[in-house]
């Protein structure tokens, strides 16, 4: 007798944040085969999606209720998930055409990324390699090459990159105390990234890979064009300052975050420390002895402005030059652009009414620019301080007269905008930029966002001294990075002198800072996503206490402690 069988299939329910509504799926649908059911505008091809509010590839299986969001490359998380699937693109194609060679994915620059080529045979990266390789990754596209994803032990994952000598990822996961870890293949090769990837190959058709100085550069989309390569913007002073910082962590033996943790782990974070001030000191130096040659010479600077972007560090290295200044022989008379903010009340709005302190306009450029044409001329001028409590520029008895010995010193991030001081000769005029390139990798194929930095640095500096918790730095971010795109990384070529102000063991000291302020997000909110994600990245590093810090190093803008005074 053969009984009825009754199949129970389980249903879920998904809310989409892009329609507003709910719909059922049997249990362990993957979110590529949800999304058809999605009725909402689709202007560019769909690579990834937020799984409440954690980012997720599109292959990720659903088991219970949730909420979901789908993401194209115009999101900040989409275009993270698409440059990684593109970086082992190209590293599987470049390991195809050149057998035993190794692909080093160095750091963004001119909206790409670099990337060096060391062949087996040692020869230079050449054009025809170039082509070789970019036809080869055209090649796995059209093919819809599959990316796998596998979870497994961390020790299993270890034995299968040591056997392909990726010492690299090795010393990373040696490093990082976890117990499981995902890794991905490609066409049968294995390799590691810190996120998502995109199903398969045939989602990365808008890319290009041109040579670029002794390495290649990867370009991938534009952000707010994903169908379009971004536009290359060539700055050899940039590179020049990264190629830099990589020519010194290679001195140190510090080409990757596994090789700064094994650093740690072996109570070398003193020793690494002390080198980090040493180097930043080195550069105010040598920034500081060529303004005095300039001040003497037949220009006879009399100037000097400073420009970066949020939390890079001005303030600190306009103090500290201002030292070296004095140690010169000059002395520095120094304010910032801040003081010059007009009264909020004509402060310009956003789109959404909330006001634009990014804006140029926020700076009373004409009476700035006028107060500092009667200073150099030597006249006696009352400077502002600007009220951040009333939102009133004040006038309080600050006055500055040009001596024979004196020069101005003027930080701001629109310090380096040359209508704020067009009506004063360019020979006259020292301009510095200060940027955070974050030269150490996390491994070979897994560079790190310069913003990343920053917005780290934020976040603690915020919540220090009171002012934003983490989720609300974490939600206004995306503006001042678009502020920054406008306004002030259009001039950072124009500098005289750059100053990196990223500090090799940063990461390191701001884990114990930032990590408590990250799991304060709650996980409801938009900005968990970016706290999630930051604070998954953060736990690579081993923590380095910061009481070794000293009170004019530049992370004690960011941490407290700080033996220089900062406006409020």
């Amino acid at each position: 007798m053969v009984k009825n069988l009754t199949i129970f299939v389980s249903m879920i329910q998904v809310y989409c944040k892009n329609t507003g509504t709910f719909k059922s799926f049997r249990e362990g649908t993957t979110l590529l085969d949800m999304l058809p059911s999605f009725d909402f505008p689709k202007p560019y091809p769909i690579v990834s999606a937020k799984v409440n509010n954690v980012s997720q590839g599109l292959k990720f299986r659903v088991y219970n209720n949730r909420d979901v969001e789908f993401s194209d490359n115009r999101s900040p998380n989409g275009m993270r998930v698409y440059n990684r699937s593109l970086f082992f693109l190209l590293c599987k194609a470049a390991s195809d055409v050149f057998k035993g060679c190794r692909i080093y994915v160095e750091h963004p620059i001119s909206r790409g990324y670099y990337c060096e080529l060391h062949k087996a045979d040692g020869k230079k990266t050449t054009e025809e390699d170039v082509q070789k390789i970019k036809k080869r990754m055209a090649y796995m596209v059209e093919k819809k090459m599959n990316f796998r994803r596998f979870e497994v032990q961390t020790e299993e994952a270890i034995s299968i990159f040591r056997e392909k000598g990726y010492e690299d990822k090795v010393r990373l996961l040696e490093t990082i105390g976890q117990v499981y870890i995902d890794y991905y293949t490609l066409g049968g090769t294995a390799d590691y990234y810190y996120g998502r990837l995109v199903p398969n190959t045939s989602y990365l058709k808008t890319w290009d890979l041109q040579l670029f100085y002794d390495g290649m550069l990867l370009r991938g989309p534009d952000r707010n064009f994903p169908d379009k390569v971004a536009p290359f913007l060539d700055q050899p002073k940039t590179f020049q300052m990264f190629k830099e910082n990589l020519e010194w962590n290679e001195i140190m033996g510090l080409r990757t975050v596994g090789d700064l943790n094994y650093a740690c782990q072996q109570g070398q974070g003193s020793e690494l420390i002390q080198v980090a001030e040493a180097l930043q000191e080195k550069k105010i130096v040598q920034i500081a002895e060529e303004i005095n040659k300039r001040f003497h010479g037949p220009d006879k600077v009399r100037l000097v402005l400073i420009s970066g972007p949020s939390s890079s560090g001005k303030t600190t290295v306009s103090q500290r030059l201002a030292v070296q200044l004095k140690a010169c022989g000059i002395r520095p008379l120094s304010f910032s652009t801040d003081d010059y903010f007009v009264n909020r009340v004509d402060t310009p709005v956003l789109p959404d009414g909330s006001y634009d302190f990014d804006n140029f306009e926020t700076v009373d450029h004409e009476a700035l620019q006028k107060d500092l044409v009667k200073i150099l001329n030597g006249e006696e001028v009352l400077v502002p301080e600007y009220n951040f409590v009333t939102g009133i520029r004040e006038y309080k008895g600050r006055k500055f007269k040009m001596g024979p010995n004196n020069l101005v010193v003027l930080e701001g991030i629109h310090a380096l905008n040359p209508k704020l001081t067009d009506q004063i000769a360019r020979n006259k005029k020292y301009c510095i930029y200060i940027s955070t390139l974050t030269g150490i990798a996390l491994d070979n194929h897994n560079c790190i966002p310069t913003s990343d930095n920053r917005l780290l640095r934020r976040i603690v500096r915020d919540c220090y001294k009171g002012a934003f918790s983490a989720r609300e730095t974490i939600a206004q971010w995306p503006l001042v990075r678009q502020a920054e795109e406008d306004w002030i990384y259009p001039y950072q070529e124009n500098a005289d002198a750059m100053f990196n102000s990223a500090y090799l063991v940063e990461f390191a000291v701001l884990r114990n800072h930032a990590e408590p302020l990250l799991e304060s997000v709650p996980k409801n909110s938009p900005e968990y996503s970016e706290a999630h994600r930051l604070r998954k990245f953060i736990r690579y590093f081993t923590p380095v206490p910061d009481n070794e810090i000293p009170a004019t190093s530049l992370l004690r803008e960011f941490v407290g402690g700080s033996a220089f005074k900062y406006p409020r």
